[in-house]
């Protein structure tokens, strides 16, 4: 690995990079160790082969605003599983977690066939920021009854993996799993590379790309562009919100003084605040039309409907 130290790394954490590595017909390999790990450590059954539904093309323009670079496989059982890495924080991660998933989910089936063609989709979340109140990088998610733990069904599977969590963890020697592939994805410094490598011999795999890829003068263009779109896009959404949260408090001051006086204090107070809501979730998603964000997006940051932001808009 002497090049390491000749070469500025990419980082893996940006999803364009991250796809290359990960989501390529030639390093599917690599993909299905890290899904074995991840599983291996939730107490699953490793895989012995994936397909890859959406491989790295040409096509997987950094540059698109539209373009949601995750990688998307199937076992050989017919078990669907996405993974996804969020180099920043879009917010309401568990809405979006559940409304890719049942997308997923949903998509299996075509007109008149049954429910019974239904196979398990799993969900695996990159996390470059923290999202659940505790301690531990690596969660699952299933459906079970509250007091007893009877699983409903296992066809939902929710994996959250998150990368800050790891900020105390030391290199682990001698010992494999999945801590080492998270190590590498968070930017450990490549002098730690060996040691990881060694624990985990599917990872020099992985390595060798992201330094041809940190080499590739085309590349480095593309990740550039990648990663200042995602630095735009994060630092929109955060302004918009901010606008949003500072008009709408106002707003909603007024108004709830204005019905106060004509229908009384506490029910001015009530349509006040309701009506401010409403004033800050239509400005919010002016402010991200005006940004030329995505209407997903925008659906998500404000709580308006689709149809309210379309309208919008128009």
């Amino acid at each position: 690995m002497e090049l390491i130290l000749l070469v500025e790394m990419l980082d893996p954490r940006n999803d364009f990079l991250f796809k290359r590595i990960f989501g390529s017909e030639e390093n599917r390999d690599v993909l299905l160790t890290f899904l074995n790990r991840t599983f291996e450590e939730a107490g699953k059954p490793p895989l012995t082969e994936i397909i890859l539904l959406n491989p790295y093309t040409d096509k997987d323009a950094p540059r698109d605003k539209q373009s949601i670079l995750d990688i998307r496989a199937r076992t050989l059982e017919g078990q669907l599983i996405n993974v996804e890495m969020q180099l920043f924080n879009k917010y309401d991660m568990d809405k979006r977690t559940l409304f890719y998933w049942s997308k997923q989910y949903a998509g299996q089936l075509y007109e008149g066939q049954s429910y019974k063609m239904l196979r398990k989709c799993v969900t695996i979340n990159i996390l470059n920021y923290s999202f659940l109140p505790n301690s531990r990088y690596h969660n699952v998610f299933h459906l079970t009854e509250d007091r007893t733990g009877i699983p409903f069904s296992d066809d939902m599977e929710l994996h959250f993996l998150e990368l800050p969590k790891l900020d105390e963890q030391v290199v682990p020697a001698g010992s494999g799993g999945l801590v080492n592939w998270l190590l590498f994805l968070k930017g450990t410094n490549p002098s730690q590379w060996e040691v990881l490598a060694m624990n985990e011999p599917g990872l020099k795999k992985a390595m060798t790309t992201l330094e041809f890829l940190s080499q590739d003068k085309e590349a480095r263009l593309q990740y550039e562009a990648r990663q200042k779109y995602l630095h735009d896009e994060a630092s929109m959404i955060e302004g918009a919100r901010e606008e949003g949260l500072k008009l709408g408090k106002a707003e909603g001051k007024l108004e709830g003084k204005a019905e106060g006086m004509a229908e009384g204090k506490a029910e001015g107070k009530a349509e006040g605040k309701a009506e401010g809501e409403r004033q800050k979730a239509l400005e919010i998603a002016r402010n991200m039309l005006n940004m030329g964000l995505e209407i997903e997006v925008i659906v998500k940051a404000s709580g308006l409907s689709e149809s309210e932001v379309c309208a919008l808009k128009a």
